[in-house]
């Protein structure tokens, strides 16, 4: 589970180094406008937590099956990051990134699911980690849900992440936990649903929406 969160950070982080042609200036998410910031800006002594904020529009899609910096870069206006971790296998990020256009964010969106398909399992020392998607209904202009979980065989060992990704307008948004899940189960997305439904529902106040 650790090399899970490990490789997660690693894409996030990886994204600041992409290149992302010039997209409209205007666009801006304001301070506080995401759900965690509130908590991200408490006092945190706790030596096995960490919150981290990040303004980069080249930020690494939270969602990346194929762990590839570049992945729905392209036509970025303006992006934030929160991502907690906790000791000893935990992570949950939330992501709301604004695209230059409608166009560009349903581009973004075709390209994870191309990415799904591509990386849709990867292979390490006798395990596998699998990723699996479905459509949500009736949330944004569309929406998935997505899980990835490791594998023995046919078998779902501990370690996975639960993900919802929506878009709406020319906004994309993502819910990720990062945890100890085993077998995929409907449960794993009630808070990533209800974060996102409740991102959504607001989105517009910054977004482009038709």
């Amino acid at each position: 589970m650790k090399k899970i969160i490990t490789l997660a950070l690693a894409v996030l982080a990886a994204g600041a180094t992409a290149t992302t042609p010039a997209a409209a200036t205007t666009a801006a998410i304001p301070k506080g406008f995401l759900l965690y910031e509130k908590d991200a800006a408490k006092k945190d002594n706790d030596p096995e937590t960490t919150w981290k904020v990040s303004n980069s529009a080249k930020a690494g899609l939270a969602v990346n099956p194929c762990g590839r910096s570049t992945l729905a870069a392209t036509g970025r206006a303006a992006a934030r990051t929160v991502t907690f971790t906790g000791v000893p296998d935990f992570m949950k990020v939330e992501q709301v990134i604004l695209y230059g256009s409608p166009a560009s964010a349903a581009s973004a969106v075709a390209q994870v699911r191309a990415a799904l398909t591509r990386c849709k399992a990867r292979t390490d020392s006798g395990s596998s980690y699998r990723y699996a998607s479905a459509r949500v209904t009736g949330l944004g202009d569309e929406a998935l849900r997505i899980s990835g979980q490791v594998y023995y065989g046919k078998k779902a060992g501990v370690g996975g992440d639960r993900s919802v990704l929506v878009r709406k307008g020319n906004a994309v948004l993502v819910y990720l936990w990062a945890g100890e899940y085993s077998k995929p189960a409907k449960g794993d997305w009630t808070d990533q649903l209800r974060d996102a439904r409740r991102m959504t529902a607001k989105i517009c106040d910054v977004a482009t929406c038709g």
